[in-house]
């Protein structure tokens, strides 16, 4: 079935319109995780900073317990990425289905609402393990005054 040309441009400028939402959550998403990769890699080289002190060093014993804290929060920083990536790709599926949809007349409404209500439901995830990762950092913090 082919729809005419001028229906289908006007049919594709509309979801062009429709779909600038997930491009400014796949935006912040991109934002996020370029932050918890680089959160991430601090966390990493501390662990590895501590790790590798030599067995002699005075100072290793003092280092190694913040090891575990160390642990936690790139659990944190993991699950936060976790979170964020899933609500990218939900973001994606979100224009994918709203350009498909377009092509091939068919109604997206009420897929393309939960799809956009996932993937922000997915990135709030994502901040709320970024929020417990920096009051796990802070504490770090605390603790060293």
């Amino acid at each position: 079935m082919q729809l005419p040309l001028e229906s289908s441009t006007q049919q594709i400028s509309l979801v062009i319109s429709q779909v600038t939402a997930p491009a400014f959550l796949l935006s912040a998403v991109a934002s996020l995780l370029s932050v918890l990769s680089a959160r991430m890699s601090r966390v990493v080289d501390r662990s590895r900073a501590i790790s590798g002190l030599a067995a002699t060093d005075p100072r290793r014993p003092g280092l190694e317990g913040e090891l575990p804290e160390l642990r936690r929060r790139a659990n944190f920083i993991h699950r936060a990425i976790y979170w964020s990536v899933g609500s990218g790709i939900c973001a994606c599926f979100l224009v994918i289905s709203a350009f498909a949809s377009a092509l091939l007349d068919i109604s997206h409404e009420h897929g393309a609402a939960l799809l956009f209500i996932f993937s922000m439901g997915l990135f709030t995830a994502s901040l709320v393990y970024l929020a417990r990762e920096v009051r796990c950092s802070a504490s770090d913090i605390d603790r060293l005054e």
